[in-house]
This record gives C-alpha cells, sequence and structure tokens, in this order.
C-alpha cells in the first residue's frame, strides 16, 4: 500500500510539473525587450493548454501545441520601463523589472568574452564608477551540442551594470552599450555568447555547411554518439603518454619554495624573458625561480598585489613558503592578491614554479612584474635564479589522443548557446572573432558572409546590422616585408564589408606584440558603437577609418585612394605614412617612401622602378600603420596583389 500511495504521489507530481508554465531563461526578470519591433514572448506547458500574456495592460493569448509549446507576438513598442509581464494558464509566472530598449547579440572568441573584471586595473574607475541599472547583460553559460539546435540554456539572468555586477560584463560589450546608451538614454541590452578559443564553423549552423562538404562530413559523424565516444576513448597514436619525470623540487622532505629550504646548484636568469633565450635549450617541463626580495615596513601589515605579467604556460606562486595563487594557461594576466600578513619588514623568499609545455617557456616580456601595497611599489624585474625541477621526455605521439573537443566542431555552438535565443528580438549583431581561424584565412572569405548571412535568416528580422572587429596585431614585429596569415584573416574581414549592412572596426592599433588579448577594450567597444551609430541608429557620421578603394600605376610611382576619409587623410604621428611596401611583376615587396596628396597616398621606390603592386600594414603586427583620417579613425590593412 505504500508502495501504491509513492507511485501516486510521483505521478501526480510529475503531472503538475508537466502542467505548469515554462519559460525560456532568457524570458526572466530584467530582461530587455527590443523596441519598435514586434516581440515574441514563448514558452511550454502542457499540449492544448490556454496561455495568456498580459503585458503593458494588452493581453495575448495562445495554445500550446502537441509538442507543448506555446508563443504569442507583441505589438512593436517604444523604450521605456521598468514594466511588469504576467503569464497565465494552469500555473502563473509574473516577470519584474523588464525593460524596453535596444538588444545586441554579442558573440565571438576570448576578445568578447574578456570581462571588465580581468582587466580590472585598466578599467578601475570604470568598475567603480558603474552605475547603469538600463544597461544589462545576459551571459550565456559555455555550452555545447552536436546533435542539433537546442530549444533553451540550462541557466543564466539579466545583471545591470551597477557596482560589483558590471565585473562579468564583457569589457567590448560593455563599452559599446554604454556609448549606446548614453548617446539615445534608452535602456541596452547585451546578450553575450562567447567562448576562448573557437572557430567560426562552430557558430553557424547545419544549413549552411551544405557548401562545405569536408564540415559536413563531420557534422555527421558527430551526430552518431557512438562514433564520438570512440573518439574520445581511442588512446594517442604513439601509445599512452609517458608519465612526466618526478619534480624534483616537490619530491625532499623541503620543497623548494619551503622557508627552510637552502638553495644549492641554482643558476642566475633575467625576469622577464623566456629560458631558451637565456642558455636553457628546448627544455619542456618545470623550471623553479627564486628571489629574495627587500620590503619595506610601510608595505607590511595590509594587503599587496603581485602582478607577475603573463607566464607561459602555468605558473604557481609563493612568498615566504605560502601559496599566494596559481594559474594554469598561458594567457591570463598573473594579478594574484597577498594576505595583510605574509609580506614582511626585510628579505622575503619569492618562488614561481613554472610549467610550460611546448614554445618558450617563462615570463612574457613588456608587462608589469611587480608587488604592491598601499602607496608603495618593488620592482620584481631583474636577476633571479633558476634551477630545473623536471624535463619533460619528447613524446613522438605528439599529442593526448584522438578526442573530440567539442566546442571546435562545425555547429556545436551555434546548437547549444544560439539557436536557443533566434527566437528574441534584436537590433542587431556584434563580432569580435577570427584568431582561431588565422591557420586558414583563405577560407575565411566564405565563412563570415555565410555566418552574417546564417544568422540573419535565423532571425527572421531582415538585413540586421552586423558589426564586428578586424583583428589587431599581434605576435613579433617584423622589420621586413613578409607574408601574413593574420594579414590574410583581416583581408578576409575587409572583403566581408560587400555583404549589405554591415560595418567593420579596424584595430590594427589597439593590439599587443606579446599579448592575444590586448587590454584596450575601450577604444574596440567604442569604435564597435560608432559603427552601429551608422549602421543601425542612421547617423549622419564619420565611423571608419580609411578603406582602400583603387591603385594607379602612374610611371613610377602608384596613386592609392581610399573611401571614408572623414576630414582628410592625416597619419597620427605627423610623419610620413609607414608600412607601405611596392613590388614589380616579380611580387618581391620592398618598403616605399609614401606621401599624402589631399585624400590619395602616393609611393615610390628607387629599387621599383616600374612598380605594380602595393601593401599596407600588411603582416602579423605591422611596425608603424600610421595612416588615419581627422576623425581618428584608422585606416584597414590591404594589398592589391591578390
Amino acid at each position: 500500500m505504500k508502495r501504491l500511495s509513492l507511485f501516486c504521489l510521483l505521478l501526480v507530481t510529475s503531472i503538475v510539473v508537466q502542467a505548469q508554465i515554462r519559460l525560456p531563461k532568457l524570458i526572466s526578470d530584467g530582461m530587455v525587450l527590443q523596441r519598435d519591433t514586434k516581440l515574441k514572448v514563448w514558452g511550454w506547458a502542457k499540449p492544448g493548454e490556454k496561455v495568456t500574456v498580459n503585458f503593458k495592460s494588452k493581453n495575448y493569448k495562445a495554445v500550446t501545441d502537441a509538442s507543448g509549446k506555446w508563443q504569442v507576438e507583441l505589438s512593436p513598442m517604444p523604450a521605456g520601463g521598468p514594466f511588469t509581464m504576467n503569464i497565465a494558464g494552469s500555473s502563473k509566472i509574473m516577470l519584474k523589472d523588464i525593460l524596453i530598449g535596444d538588444v545586441w547579440f554579442c558573440s565571438g572568441q576570448s576578445n568578447m568574452v574578456h570581462q571588465l573584471n580581468i582587466h580590472d586595473v585598466t578599467y578601475a574607475k570604470e568598475i567603480e564608477q558603474a552605475n547603469f541599472p538600463q544597461i544589462r547583460q545576459f551571459w550565456v553559460p559555455t555550452l555545447t551540442n552536436l546533435q542539433g539546435p537546442q530549444s533553451d540554456i540550462p541557466n543564466g539572468q539579466w545583471k545591470s551594470a551597477v557596482g560589483e555586477d558590471v565585473r562579468p560584463f564583457s569589457a567590448v560589450a560593455y563599452f559599446f552599450a554604454k556609448k549606446i546608451h548614453q548617446k539615445y538614454n534608452v535602456p541596452v541590452g547585451i546578450i553575450n555568447a562567447s567562448v576562448g578559443g573557437t572557430p567560426i564553423e562552430a557558430w553557424t549552423s547545419e544549413e549552411v555547411f551544405a557548401e562545405f562538404p569536408a564540415e559536413k562530413a563531420i557534422i555527421e559523424k558527430n551526430k552518431d554518439t557512438t562514433y564520438v565516444n570512440r573518439q574520445n576513448r581511442r588512446p594517442p597514436p604513439a601509445g599512452p603518454r609517458p608519465a612526466p619525470p618526478v619534480d624534483l623540487g616537490m619530491a625532499g622532505a623541503a620543497k623548494w619554495f619551503d622557508v627552510g629550504y637552502t638553495p644549492k646548484g641554482w643558476r642566475n636568469i633575467n625576469v622577464p624573458g623566456y629560458w631558451e633565450d637565456q642558455g636553457i635549450k628546448d627544455l619542456n617541463g618545470v623550471v623553479w625561480y627564486r628571489r629574495e626580495i627587500e620590503i619595506p615596513a610601510s608595505m607590511t601589515g595590509k594587503p599587496a598585489k603581485v602582478f607577475l605579467g603573463r607566464i607561459v604556460d602555468a605558473d604557481e606562486l609563493y612568498i615566504n613558503g605560502k601559496q599566494i595563487g596559481r594559474t594554469t594557461y598561458m594567457y591570463p594576466q598573473r594579478r594574484y592578491p597577498v594576505p595583510a600578513d605574509v609580506l614582511k619588514a626585510g628579505k622575503n623568499v619569492f618562488v614561481v614554479r613554472v610549467t610550460n609545455n611546448g614554445g618558450k617557456g617563462g615570463f612574457v616580456p613588456d608587462k608589469p612584474y611587480c608587488v604592491f601595497a598601499g602607496a608603495d611599489t618593488v620592482d620584481l624585474k631583474g636577476t633571479w635564479q633558476y634551477k630545473v625541477g623536471t624535463a619533460y621526455r619528447p613524446f613522438a605521439g605528439g599529442g593526448f589522443g584522438g578526442g573530440i573537443n567539442a566546442q571546435n566542431q562545425p555547429t556545436a555552438l551555434y546548437n547549444a548557446m544560439v539557436a536557443p535565443e533566434i527566437d528574441y528580438a534584436i537590433k542587431g549583431f556584434c563580432w569580435y572573432q577570427g584568431e582561431t581561424n588565422a591557420g586558414k584565412p583563405q577560407e575565411y572569405n566564405k565563412l563570415l558572409p555565410a555566418l552574417i548571412s546564417d544568422w540573419r535568416n535565423k532571425w527572421k528580422q531582415g538585413p540586421l546590422p552586423f558589426l564586428y572587429i578586424q583583428l589587431p596585431g599581434f605576435m613579433d614585429y617584423n622589420y621586413q616585408p613578409s607574408e601574413s596569415g593574420w594579414a590574410v584573416l583581416r583581408e578576409a574581414q575587409l572583403n566581408a564589408l560587400s555583404v549589405p549592412n554591415t560595418a567593420m572596426v579596424v584595430a590594427i592599433d589597439l593590439g599587443e606584440w606579446n599579448d592575444i588579448h590586448p587590454d584596450n577594450k575601450k577604444d574596440a567597444g567604442e569604435r564597435l558603437a560608432l559603427a552601429a551609430l551608422k549602421m543601425a541608429y542612421n547617423e549622419n557620421i564619420v565611423y571608419s577609418g580609411p578603406l582602400y578603394k583603387s591603385a594607379t600605376v602612374e610611371g613610377n610611382k602608384i596613386v592609392i585612394s581610399f573611401t571614408n576619409t572623414g576630414g582628410g587623410l592625416i597619419t597620427n604621428d605627423g610623419e610620413d605614412p609607414g608600412d607601405f611596401a611596392i613590388a614589380g611583376s616579380d611580387k618581391k615587396f620592398v618598403w616605399a617612401k609614401a606621401k599624402i596628396e589631399g585624400n590619395t597616398v602616393v609611393v615610390s621606390s628607387d629599387e621599383v622602378p616600374a612598380p605594380q603592386y602595393v601593401r599596407y600594414a600588411w603582416a602579423d603586427n605591422p611596425v608603424n600603420p600610421n595612416l588615419y583620417n581627422k576623425e581618428g579613425l584608422p585606416a584597414s590593412p590591404f594589398r592589391t596583389d591578390k
């Protein structure tokens, strides 16, 4: 009898749960709805149930279909709020604090992910002063699905840009939204669906890949869960990876970070710098760094911070034997808080255990290295001592097996992170991606226009504005004309401007040679907002830097014309234009002399008496891309030798 009663209770509970109205996570308290357009509100309940949505004194009615989904369409409304929405059927839901304004779907990889919190030194004042309750972000959690488009996400909520809640905001999207909000005094909503290190293929729906047979084949294979599971269980091609040798720094009775450890056999090395550049050849493994740092009494008894720039790949910091912080991969800047009781007046032992798995290991140059507390700072750059804890043996397999990295698979992120939002009305798209595709840049010429068309088709709101950021400068400077995968990727981004109602932000001047995640997110976001003012709000403004239009050979010179010259061409340093190279029919490029003449640039070289081709800022990280318009916006890199 008890079992029967329990079964009946569970059955009733299940029926009640199924009968209750359920909303997608995006439709929730604090949401921002798109103004001046028809709006879909949808959800789920039991099949055949009648549902009423009451919003701004109007009732909208629906009946759930056989699958249990219901949907109503709200009339266009002007900006305003806050409002309340009541949804009623067999159960009732009240949504509060709803705003109507402009909603932007922001997506891409890590430079769109990077939160204000990661850049809280550069933007400390922005964070401290953030008080914009009408700027809101919905952060879509990182999700993948190889089977097909999903209808919802498991969690998520709208957050306002107020106080500490602003820290998780995408920095680029925040500065973009702030500019628009302050210009028009309307609520701005950001739906942020971004994942670091991901290719554009992962963000694109299956329908697009009908014209990409290789990717289409991958998609079909990935739908077979047996195949995916088998791939993920497959051992490396050369057998199991050998276990790493014991790290001597952790093996003894006194660990190398212990205050009682007496160092023997340590050698000098400079910080910052890579150990391969300082006498350690081709070492992958663990290298320990040690230094006694003199701390003044004024820095003790209070919380401090240590800045260790960036480290390749992973690190653990110890001060006076206590672990202060650790990071497991190379990209984040190392900014570790130090408790008030750690530092002492006089000598303090700083130890950093660095692990590197490939390439050059060590401390990235041209980054901040210091410890500070209150108004006092102690520099950490200079001579340290090092000792190798372990050297990894070379492994012929070169990998960790044949497993499938789901977030890099075609459609995987679209299915899980984009598809659930396509019924939610928006103003337009913001896109910052391309680093992961720089290894095969030519393909991007088709992939980016395909993504733009795909998303517009899915949202069914016409040719929505699509705004995107061109890759900034990154990696070593090359002082000779050379080939560049990043330059070809930028060219593909430039070519995508042929798609109507698109705009590109040139960011060649916002990069950092030693950081794929440049700190300057404000200029990137505000330039993106400029593009929005033109494309989405029809402002009569100069929104872009000069873009290549044409080149004419005139004797021993090439005359280059541009669009988007604004108030006229200038250089941002007052010098002649730099980073122009020309070539004859042999396509052997040499640096050119360049001069601004009106709204053209004239280039020539004594080495090339019969020039045919010209390039500008054609490098991973050009040395001096100083051509701008008078509005302060940089020219896009380009070439004529396609």
